[in-house]
């Protein structure tokens, strides 16, 4: 195939595009693997709050954590839900812990809320 004359290095500056996005593709499925694959250890189940339990409400939260080498959660960023749940959810996450793991990563959980 010859380069359009128009347009000289355009097909190669595609290829490179095309390299480029295809490494950086498989460099974040592994990544995403990674961090789908870090097992826990302990992962006490949260306390559903009582007056929300009381007037039967349920709820979802999402909450974003950094969880570091050693295990332990380093960082919670909640994504959303009732500030009731949330709490709930964060003093939960207090106690979980991961399997060690020679890098930090990242995980996405949701906690289900229903009387």
């Amino acid at each position: 195939m010859r380069a359009n004359p128009k347009f000289p290095g355009r097909l190669a500056r595609r290829c490179v595009r095309l390299v480029c996005a295809f490494v950086l593709g498989l460099t974040g499925v592994s990544a995403f693997a990674q961090q789908n694959a870090r097992k826990v250890l302990a992962q006490p189940t949260p306390a559903y709050p009582p007056l929300m339990k009381q007037y039967r409400l349920s709820g979802t939260v999402k909450i974003q954590v950094v969880i570091g080498p050693d295990g332990q959660i380093k960082e919670t960023r909640v994504v959303g839900g009732h500030p009731a749940f949330v709490e709930a959810a964060l003093e939960a996450l207090k106690k979980w812990k991961y399997a060690p793991s020679n890098m930090e990563t990242t995980a996405d959980l949701e906690f289900n809320f229903h009387p």
